[in-house]
């Protein structure tokens, strides 16, 4: 008989850093899971990643044992990454803080496009470009607006 999921737990934890401390020891402590064997097997799996943020969708079944699947970074992160700014602008979609080409974005659309709710890159880049648009990065061609 298959084993019953008993928690689904959803974290951010930066690839390769993860450590029983908290946040991770707090959040899977209560779960009953052994945090060093989750720490080691995260940190292995991540390890080609160093410096992204990666959800992270951990099963706990009923007798403490686990798996976990690695999602791509958020959005946000890739953007504020590739347009090399700390954070998206105070004022939405008011005000202009960076700007990426398009091929940029296509380069965040095909990273993200297993997570997204989009069937092709151009459908992906379109999800992308309204998540930019909100942060306050321009992307010519497709945050423009049109008056």
């Amino acid at each position: 008989m298959a084993k019953e999921a008993v928690k689904k737990i959803k974290l951010q934890i930066p690839a390769g850093k993860a450590t029983p401390a908290p946040p991770v020891g707090t959040v899977l402590g209560p779960a009953g899971i052994n945090l060093q064997d989750f720490c080691t097997k995260y940190n292995d799996a991540t390890r080609d990643k160093m410096g992204d943020i990666l959800p992270v969708e951990i099963s706990v079944y009923d007798d403490r044992s686990f798996d976990f699947i690695i999602k791509t970074p958020p959005t946000s992160f890739l953007l504020k990454k590739y347009a090399k700014i700390n954070k998206g602008a105070v004022k939405g979609a008011n005000e202009t803080v960076a700007t990426l080409t398009e091929d940029q974005l296509k380069e965040i659309a095909e990273v993200k496009l297993p997570d997204l709710n989009a069937y092709d890159v151009e459908s992906a880049m379109k999800v992308v470009a309204g998540t930019a648009k909100n942060m306050g990065i321009s992307i010519p061609g497709y945050t423009d607006t049109e008056e």
